[in-house]
C-alpha cells in the first residue's frame, strides 16, 4: 500500500499532469469493496465533483496528514483525500473494469482508484479540512527533528517493541509496516526489539535512518514494490520485502527472515539485526 514516499510522487505528479482539467463525469464505489471508505454516500460524489477543476495535490495544498498520509486532491472547492493508488490514463487510453472511483476529465483521460487491500478515497468541502490538521509532522518535514523524535519515544512504554513504536497508533504520519522494513535494516535494528533494550547511540542511528531511508525512497519515486501515477514502479530497490527474500542479506550474505509480527510480515536479517 501506498505510505508516505508515495504520496509525495503521486502528489507531485498530480501537481504536474492533472492540474486544469476539469471533471465530466465520476463513477464512485462501481464495483463494491468491503475494505473501501468513503465519506457518506459514495453516489453524492457525483455531483460534489462533476465541473470542478483540479488546482492541485498535497504537500502543496498545505492539507497534509488529515487522514493518517493520504494524496489530496483539491477538485475546486472539495478536497480528495485518498490512501489507496492512483492511476492516471491517458485520452483514449484503456482503464481499469474493476474500480472503487473513476474522474473522467474533459479531455477523455482519467484518474482511476482501485483498492487491494483497503483504501480511502474521502470527500469533503476543502474550507473543512484546514482546521484538522491534528497529526504530528512527517519525518519528510522539517519540525521533525531529534526533540520530536525523544517526545515521541519517552511518551510510550519501555516495553514496546520498535515496530509497535514506529508502525503503529499513527504516531508517524505515513510510516508503515512496509517502509519500516528498510528503516530497520539500515539502523541494524531487530523489528522486535523493546525501546528500553536501545541506548541513546541506537536510538539516534534510527532517528537518522527514519529521515534518510524515507528521503532516499521518495528521491527515488518511492519504491520498486509499488506503482506510481503512471502504473510505473518505483526506482528505489527495497531491501527487505517479499520480493527480496530469497536472496541473501546484501551486507554479510545470511539467508534473510519472514516471520508474522503485529499484524503484518517482518523481514530482516538474523546477523544484522540480532
Amino acid at each position: 500500500m501506498i505510505e508516505l514516499p508515495e504520496v509525495y510522487v503521486l502528489a507531485g505528479q498530480i501537481n504536474r499532469t492533472l492540474v486544469g482539467k476539469t471533471v465530466k463525469k465520476v463513477t464512485a464505489n462501481a464495483v463494491p469493496h468491503g475494505f473501501a471508505t468513503f465519506t457518506g454516500d459514495p453516489a453524492r460524489y457525483s455531483e460534489m465533483l462533476t465541473g470542478k477543476t483540479i488546482a492541485g495535490a498535497n504537500p502543496d495544498t498545505g492539507t497534509l496528514d488529515i487522514w493518517d498520509c493520504n494524496v489530496e486532491v483539491k477538485c475546486g472547492d472539495m478536497l480528495l483525500s485518498i490512501s489507496t493508488p492512483v492511476k492516471y490514463f491517458e485520452p483514449g487510453a484503456k482503464f481499469p473494469k474493476s474500480h472503487q472511483l473513476l474522474l473522467e476529465f474533459e479531455d477523455n483521460s482519467c484518474m482511476c482508484c482501485t483498492v487491494k487491500m483497503w483504501g480511502s478515497m474521502l470527500c469533503i468541502p476543502y474550507a473543512d479540512s484546514m482546521p484538522r490538521r491534528q497529526q504530528g509532522p512527517t519525518p519528510l518535514e522539517g519540525a521533525f527533528d531529534e526533540t520530536y523524535f525523544d517526545n515521541l519515544w519517552n511518551r510510550e512504554k519501555p516495553s514496546l517493541s520498535v515496530k509497535a513504536f514506529l508502525a503503529t497508533q499513527k504516531r508517524i504520519p505515513g510510516l508503515g509496516n512496509g517502509v519500516l522494513q528498510d528503516i530497520l535494516f539500515q539502523a541494524g535494528i531487530h523489528p522486535k526489539r523493546k525501546l528500553q533494550s536501545m541506548g541513546d547511540g541506537e536510538k539516534a542511528k534510527l532517528y537518522q535512518s527514519i529521515k534518510s531511508t524515507l528521503r532516499e525512497m521518495r528521491n527515488r519515486g518511492g519504491r520498486d514494490t509499488e506503482k506510481d501515477l503512471f502504473n510505473r514502479p518505483g526506482g528505489y530497490q527495497t531491501i527487505l520485502s517479499a520480493r527480496t527474500l530469497k536472496y541473501p542479506c546484501i551486507r554479510c550474505g545470511s539467508a534473510l527472515k519472514r516471520e508474522t509480527y503485529l499484524g503484518g510480515n517482518i523481514y530482516y536479517c538474523p546477523e544484522c539485526q540480532k
